[in-house]
């Protein structure tokens, strides 16, 4: 099976163009290729696919094998993909995912997609359709305990659930020992992504991110989204903002008039590659 390995920020998974090959089980599939000593090492799987509602269909698998319903890191590299791999030739992209349909715009020069913009959608708010254990209409800096220590969580959705804190130094954290507490807490039954904020500025974000089904990743394209929408709405920052994460950086912008919010950044090809099943018996 080929396959090409991509990276955005440093959030790396393994993509497969389903225009040329056959996936029957994506789930295990993307827990044998995210091994990192007996698979390829990644943080999960895509699948692009034919749609038809849009240009293109995208499927994320974690590395778990658990299916995510969107990673705006992953669309801007399928937006590359496509659009360097000559399967479109358009300026503006549609791609469907389970968060519903998202818009690409490959930005090119010299023949390149040197970087891809995003409109990640409309934030949901609403604790329900979040998946939050919550009976309010919104969770706003709700005091939790985790391990001794009192934390201030806001919930927001990007078609993804996510988890903001806002603490004082990110890179101070103990992540692989907080990050899974908040993972599963009962507040969010079927756990959630968490995201660590530091305001640096009012135009500036810093972020560490613990990611449901893959642990700590260098980037979170819509992690930083809900930090972005977070931090407004706690009146901590500006609605355009740089999202600075282990592995690069986001600009983003919470745009007013249609409420969507907006992503740009790199989508790096790694290298390609073919995978051989390993011999059963």
């Amino acid at each position: 099976m080929k396959f090409t390995k991509m990276q955005g920020i440093g959030n790396d998974y393994v993509y497969i163009d389903c225009f040329e090959e056959k996936v029957e089980n994506p789930s295990d599939l993307a827990i044998r290729l995210s091994r990192p000593h007996f698979g390829i090492g990644s943080d999960g799987l895509v699948l692009i696919e034919a749609s038809d509602s849009a240009d293109f269909a995208m499927r994320v698998f974690n590395a778990d094998g658990s299916e995510a319903e969107m990673c705006g890191n992953a669309a801007r590299c399928v937006g590359r993909y496509v659009r360097e791999r000559g399967l479109t030739d358009k300026d503006e992209i549609t791609l469907s995912t389970r968060a519903g349909i998202r818009r690409l715009w490959p930005e090119i020069r010299g023949g390149r997609v040197t970087r891809v913009k995003v409109d990640m959608g409309s934030p949901e708010l609403n604790p329900r359709r979040i998946g939050v254990d919550y009976p309010g209409d919104m969770l706003l800096r709700h005091r939790v305990q985790i391990l001794g220590q009192t934390l201030f969580v806001t919930a927001v959705s990007m078609g993804n659930p996510h988890c903001v804190v806002f603490v004082r130094d990110p890179d101070l954290l103990d992540l692989p020992t907080i990050g899974p507490r908040l993972e599963n807490h009962s507040l969010f039954p079927a756990r959630t992504n968490v995201e660590f904020v530091r305001v640096v500025r009012r135009d500036c974000l810093q972020l560490r991110v613990w990611e449901r089904g893959s642990g700590e990743t260098l980037g979170c394209g819509t992690g930083a989204c809900a930090a972005l929408v977070a931090s407004v709405l706690c009146g901590l920052s500006d609605r355009t903002v740089q999202a600075r994460l282990p592995g690069g950086q986001l600009e983003l912008m919470w745009s007013p008039e249609d409420n969507c919010v907006y992503q740009s950044g790199p989508a790096e090809f790694v290298f390609d590659g073919e995978w051989y099943p390993p011999e059963q018996g």
